[in-house]
């Protein structure tokens, strides 16, 4: 059962709230289904500081204002107030008058726990009541999110993944997704699912980016207990679940949180602060003490209350920089006169204290596209606390590498390269994420050159470099078996082409990367620590190979990684390696079984006593065309 309190606002609440400190409103704020003067109904609150009136209004009383006026919390900014005979299911608003100008609105509960399906705006009477079945998950779960576990994320928008043909079309329900969902990931070998933002949000486009509850589940798909039961599913299956989550902006709708009680509350009040040029959207204030309770609330309820595993916080960029998409003239300098958002930074490093130090055992993994410095790294030496960092460098940079024509790509070998002469300044994340296969980029399939059996091949080279490569991996829905086409919110997968040997065997070979990278403590136990990681071969641009050594774990196994980004085999390479005997080759692009041509090392080599790259002993090797091989070591 989740905690739900069902008590009146106490000194220490208001206190806590306008002090910037109170890290679980839900508890308080919004509607709870409670009893008072001895009848059954709902407690209702709501910060609306410069309304000079507010009051609940739904069916039960024919949505007349005044009916059932709330009552300030003193100097609060807070009201609240009981109305009998209202329960569960039961749709409301907030309808303020407001101290300035007269305004009048009728807002949706920015706490509601529960929302009509859109576009109806009303919030509906929910409670939270909820019996788990993941202790089992739950109990471990720290060890699963150490920075030595392996993780390999599956990103997934719920709305689009599979749809019921005989309906419409629609969306699967969360009910409906979780065994379906829970058995796939499970069987590709993915560690964790991360789900694009499922908050309520009013335009289906947005892919939950536009976030107006951020205490209500999307309606769409089924109630708050729809979705744990989704995440219950996928503990059950031994798969994490990390939530997107946006902080950083909301939508200007009427009954959203903008403007709320007739003054600019929850974002800044000067557009130059306050708008975001790039989406049209409104900003937080974080300087506002509320304004960050309710972000911190928000937070942590959904890892407590839906035992999400982490939080993966949306465009942490646009909340660093004041002139992020701004031209000159148009932000506002800071109080030291430089370009940085002090009180965006001061907020998320109260969210990263707040939530690790609740829930120590999550992760929270920041999208932040600049070379701001610590981000990942703990607020007590100056970072900014996250717990992982995407590297949209590297997504950059390899994936213009590899659209590239092979006999153009010896010209640009420091995009293999570069990115080792920061990889372990944070902890990263490598991400092929949605934003690759939207707005005409095509599917990472259409991005690869050559001819059909070319392309294939490609991506599976893109694929084994990337398990391979230090860093926590994270893949968007399809490009798993090949999606031919471009994502389509409004649609679903292609999951006929896995009828196809070529999708098949893609797909396979993604399974057994994933299978692999989580068996072998080499590839991930030291992801986040510079002693994992070695060049073998870095320069060979004119034959476009690069070769590495992976190492980790207590039997101080190796792991080399071979890799030719032409389609002419290599034969007969010699590289160095640290230790005698016999290297098995774990994985082989090239294999016949993922689709390739066959070329390989026959099971694995044996090293040879001749130093080379440093090492004293080397290994002759076959390096397949487009391929990507493993080979595994041991001392003696």
């Amino acid at each position: 059962m989740n905690r739900q309190s069902t008590t009146a606002l106490s000194d220490h609440d208001l206190h806590l709230f306008n002090e910037g400190t109170h890290v679980r409103l839900w508890e308080k704020l919004g509607a709870h289904p409670a009893t008072g003067e001895g009848r059954p109904g709902t407690r209702f609150a709501v910060w609306a500081p410069n309304a000079a009136s507010v009051s609940v209004v739904g069916p039960f009383n024919d949505w007349t204002p005044e009916r059932h006026p709330l009552r300030p919390c003193g100097v609060s900014g807070l009201w609240e107030g009981f109305a009998a005979e209202v329960g569960r299911g039961t749709q409301y608003k907030y309808h303020l008058v407001s101290r300035v100008g007269g305004y009048r609105v009728d807002k949706a509960d920015p706490f509601a726990f529960h929302a009509e399906v859109p576009p109806a705006t009303a919030s509906l009477v929910w409670d939270l009541h909820y019996e788990w079945n993941d202790a089992g998950w739950m109990e471990t779960r720290a060890g699963r999110h150490s920075l030595s576990a392996p993780m390999s994320i599956y990103e997934l928008h719920v709305g689009s993944w599979r749809r019921v043909a005989g309906e419409g079309w629609r969306s699967l329900s969360y009910r409906e997704l979780a065994p379906l969902l829970a058995e796939y990931v499970a069987a590709q070998g993915f560690t964790h699912v991360e789900l694009m933002p499922v908050m309520e949000h009013p335009f289906f486009g947005s892919w939950g980016y536009q976030t107006t509850g951020y205490f209500a589940p999307s309606s769409r798909y089924g109630t708050p207990q729809d979705l744990m039961f989704l995440i219950d599913t996928l503990h059950q299956h031994g798969v994490g679940t990390i939530l997107d989550w946006v902080p950083s902006h909301f939508p200007t709708d009427e009954h959203g949180l903008g403007f709320f009680d007739g003054t600019h509350l929850y974002e800044h009040g000067d557009p130059r602060q306050g708008f975001h040029p790039d989406w049209k959207s409104l900003i937080f204030n974080y300087d506002r003490h509320e304004v960050r309770s309710f972000l911190l609330s928000s937070a942590l309820y959904w890892l407590e209350v839906f035992h999400a595993d982490g939080l993966r916080v949306d465009a942490v960029a646009s909340m660093l920089y004041l002139d992020y998409s701004r031209p000159e003239g148009e932000w506002i300098p800071n109080p030291e006169g430089g370009r940085e958002n002090l009180e965006a930074i001061r907020f998320l490093r109260q969210l990263n204290e707040i939530v690790y130090g609740e829930l120590p055992d999550i992760q929270t993994i920041a999208e932040e596209s600049t070379a701001w410095p610590m981000v990942s790294r703990p607020t007590s030496v100056g970072g900014l606390g996250f717990g992982l960092k995407w590297d949209m460098g590297w997504m950059h940079d390899m994936l213009e590498y590899m659209q590239n024509d092979p006999i153009y790509r010896r010209y640009h070998q420091n995009k293999l390269t570069f990115r080792m002469l920061y990889a372990f300044t944070e902890n990263f994340v490598l991400p092929l994420s949605h934003d690759e296969v939207v707005y005409g980029k095509g599917s990472l399939l259409h991005k690869m050159p050559g001819d059909e059996w070319q392309r294939f091949a490609n991506l599976r080279a893109l694929y084994g470099a990337m398990w391979a490569q230090p860093g926590k991996k994270l893949l968007f829905m399809g490009a798993e078996f090949g999606q031919r086409a471009e994502w389509n919110h409004d649609g679903e997968l292609e999951w006929h082409l896995l009828e196809k040997p070529t999708h098949q065997g893609l797909a396979r070979w993604v399974r057994d990367l994933n299978t692999t990278y989580r068996a072998e403590p080499a590839l991930h136990a030291l992801d986040c620590d510079p002693a994992g990681f070695a060049w073998i071969d870095c320069n060979d641009a004119a034959n476009s190979t690069i070769i590495w050594l992976r190492r980790g774990g207590a039997a101080r196994e190796a792991i080399v990684v071979a890799c030719n980004f032409t389609p002419v085999p290599r034969h007969g390479v010699r590289l160095g390696v640290p230790y005698a005997g016999h290297w098995q080759e774990l994985l082989n692009s090239d294999a016949p079984l993922y689709g390739g041509s066959g070329q390989g090392n026959l099971g694995g080599v044996e090293a040879h006593p001749v130093s080379s790259h440093g090492h004293p002993q080397s290994l002759v090797v076959t390096l397949p065309p487009l391929g990507v091989v493993y080979l595994k070591g041991r001392p003696d």
